[in-house]
């Protein structure tokens, strides 16, 4: 197969931007999924969009190809240059250009009479260029799918012209740099703009930019309510497998730019998480008729869930934790109050309060619960892990700046 720059199917270039940027160690060999020639397309590809961030380090193995980004460096997210590669063919350049320059004067004409008029342009061509008027016909409506067009029906008549907008894109320039980066959907920002110079991400989360296709058909089928037939990659086999979900929410971590659909499982009857970078392929199936039913399931089931990890068996972890803050420390009870997600707040005293909360899975706590040491005067909780956990942690530490060697609880 010859190489080209351009793609026709985003899920095998999806997978391998994200291999080359996750699991950069890995050898030309060790890409078992596709032949070798796949493999040295895909790598060209990827290099002829993202070449100052592409490197290369030899091991007994191999030659291993990996993404290095440095988000001191880049002023926007490089991996949306994957959605601008889309490809075409020489009759979707010639339309794309013929009908809005047909359509500039913003006269609304029929399909056959800008049909005419791109006949007109092409009589001007010494070779043949044939063009019927059912192929300007699908450009037009795809067209005005895309919002490019607006067509107007009058009797059996339909009519297309320009769509007009008044937006004023510089006036919108720091919102669009920002949402570029920040949001879910940012490709949208990066298409009216392809640099930023306005903003820098100390914590650049940019791989999410990869899974915009599938987040896009998750959000779709959650709009009209419909379900759908997942695809997912198994994160422990080679075996992909199918899961069939009514989806109800995305969910996205502000620590680690992960995001995940939330939804009814069917087959378990109990709410599942799924990470969207695992997902394959969204397929959208019939419309939910009780749809209502599981999103009350969900607005019960977000009262104790900290995070997207629900336990083994959906049971409850109480967990309490005291705090105590000297004078003019009474942001540490307005940031206990402002970051808790779920439980209660009691002040028992000037300087001290109680946390305590019932949530799915309190290990995930954890992280949080480490930014109040030196100010935590006793943790509680029923899953002994998590006390585990954190005073080993702790005692370590302790061990690290020259404690002594024993335990801390």
């Amino acid at each position: 197969m010859a190489y080209s720059e351009l793609i026709k199917s985003f899920s095998r270039i999806r997978d391998y931007m994200r291999q080359f940027y996750v699991y950069g160690f890995k050898s030309r060999e060790e890409y078992g999924e596709k032949s070798a020639r796949s493999y040295d397309n895909e790598r060209r590809r990827i290099e002829s969009w993202l070449g100052d961030l592409m490197s290369f380090h030899r091991t007994r193995d191999g030659k291993n190809v990996f993404l290095s980004v440095d988000s001191r460096r880049i002023p926007s997210n490089p991996l949306y240059k994957a959605f601008h590669a889309k490809s075409f063919t020489d009759k979707d350049v010639t339309l794309h250009f013929y009908i809005l320059d047909i359509l500039a004067s913003g006269e609304a004409l029929t399909a056959g009479q800008i049909t005419d008029g791109i006949e007109e342009y092409l009589r001007n061509f010494e070779m043949p260029f044939p063009m019927d008027e059912s192929t300007v016909r699908k450009k037009l409506k795809e067209y005005e799918a895309l919002g490019l067009l607006t067509a107007q029906k009058q009797g059996k008549t339909v009519t297309y012209c320009r769509s007009a907008h008044t937006v004023d894109c510089e006036s919108w320039r720091d919102a669009l740099a920002f949402f570029s980066e920040t949001a879910p959907l940012g490709v949208i920002g990066s298409y009216f703009q392809e640099r930023s110079d306005f903003f820098r991400f100390k914590h650049h989360y940019i791989l999410h930019a990869l899974d915009s296709e599938i987040l896009l058909q998750l959000l779709d089928a959650i709009s009209q309510r419909r379900v759908v037939d997942l695809l997912i990659r198994s994160s422990r086999g080679k075996d992909d497998f199918n899961r069939t979900i009514c989806p109800l929410k995305i969910y996205r971590s502000t620590q680690t730019g992960r995001q995940y659909i939330l939804g009814y499982s069917y087959i378990g009857k109990h709410m599942v998480f799924y990470r969207l970078d695992s997902i394959k392929t969204v397929t959208m199936g019939s419309e939910e008729k009780q749809y209502d039913k599981y999103m009350g399931f969900w607005e019960k089931f977000d009262q104790n869930l900290w995070g997207v990890s629900t336990g083994a068996e959906y049971t409850m972890d109480h967990i309490e934790m005291t705090v105590r803050f000297g004078a003019g420390e009474e942001f540490i009870l307005q940031r206990l109050e402002r970051e808790k997600r779920h439980g209660t707040l009691e002040l028992l005293d000037e300087h001290t309060c109680r946390f305590a909360a019932d949530v799915y899975d309190a290990s995930e706590m954890l992280p949080w619960l480490r930014t109040f040491i030196g100010r935590i005067v006793e943790l509680q909780c029923t899953n002994g892990y998590v006390t585990k956990t954190f005073y080993e942690d702790l005692a370590r530490m302790y061990k690290m700046y020259g404690g002594e060697d024993h335990a801390v609880s």
